[in-house]
């Protein structure tokens, strides 16, 4: 008898179990792939546990598809660069930045090309450098290029895809690129670094990766996104605690490299090139960097074209108080 009541209540148990995750909500997320210590947390299950979602995670190759997506409703939240945040909030796709993935250093740099003739930034001139024409690396480029005084005449800026500038690269058709990983890992095999993005931040024109949801699926999501947040900031801590002593031996530099592609001995040295922010970083970050960084961004975007109208204020477009709760 003991024995048949045991299994009833493990069959109730399973029964349970079984229901919660088949009535979990399905959550679609986008992400970029760049090698970094979220897909840690990914592959352990750690967001689907902290959030009770149901998960699907999904991989975009711009921020032109990521607009898209959320534009359509496709998708809720999602990883976004700077420069297409900018693009999608002026259009009235109603999102809003909640968290920093990262800010943009050396993972995004002006790569020249071994005999180019390029030695220095005037030798950019009648140059030929191509960039993915509104990305975050192109809001780089522009401002390196106002900053040295090159004007948009004097140099021949090519609008590619990733892909296409590696194709370009090896057959010689570009002098240069501002471009990142994988891509800028295969292109330095046979050019240099002129500058990076960290670097042209200094001057002014800052980068970043930032997680962004839909303004109303907040709303009814709150206490999950706040888990989110910390599930995000709990794996960064232990990058930024333990990545002096990371190796291509490490279980953390290897599920990243799974996850990503990437080549396990590359992992580190492109995680090396973003800066990932500690919680309290992440607060005092979006209340005070983020909304005068995304109007900067707008600005550059209708002078170059790509936006016609530019908001007054992009305050409300940071929502910092989700990240201020997951750093209690």
């Amino acid at each position: 008898m003991k024995t048949i009541i045991k299994r009833t209540m493990l069959a109730l148990v399973c029964f349970s179990a079984l229901s919660a995750v088949a009535n979990a909500e399905k959550v679609i997320i986008g992400h970029f792939g760049d090698p970094a210590p979220v897909h840690v947390a990914i592959t352990d299950g750690s967001f689907n546990k902290a959030t009770g979602w149901d998960i699907e995670w999904r991989k975009f190759a711009s921020g032109a598809d990521v607009i898209a997506a959320l534009a359509s409703g496709d998708v809720q939240l999602s990883e976004l660069g700077s420069s297409p945040l900018s693009i999608a909030v002026s259009q009235g796709v109603d999102v809003e930045l909640f968290l920093v993935s990262f800010l943009i250093g050396s993972s995004e740099s002006l790569i020249v090309r071994n005999g180019s003739g390029i030695e220095k930034p005037a030798d950019l001139k009648g140059k030929r450098i191509a960039v993915p024409v509104g990305s975050t690396a192109h809001l780089s480029l522009s401002g390196a290029l106002k900053h040295w005084g090159i004007t948009a005449k004097e140099v021949q800026v090519i609008n590619m895809p990733p892909d296409q500038i590696n194709a370009a690269w090896s057959q010689g058709a570009i002098d240069a690129a501002f471009i990142w990983h994988p891509v800028q890992s295969v292109l330095m095999k046979n050019g240099k670094r002129l500058i990076s993005a960290g670097e042209i931040a200094e001057w002014g024109y800052p980068t970043f990766n930032g997680w962004v949801v839909n303004k109303a699926f907040a709303k009814k999501h709150t206490d999950e996104l706040v888990a989110f947040s910390k599930v995000m900031n709990d794996i960064n801590a232990v990058y930024l605690k333990d990545k002096d002593a990371l190796n291509e031996n490490s279980d953390f530099v290897k599920k990243i490299a799974k996850a990503t592609g990437a080549e396990v001995n590359q992992v580190q040295t492109i995680m090396e090139g973003f800066r990932f922010l500690t919680s309290a970083e992440q607060t005092d970050w979006l209340k005070n960097n983020a909304a005068s960084a995304l109007k900067k961004t707008a600005d550059f975007l209708k002078s170059s074209g790509r936006i016609d109208q530019v908001q007054s204020d992009y305050s409300q477009y940071v929502d910092s108080a989700i990240a201020e709760k997951a750093a209690q």
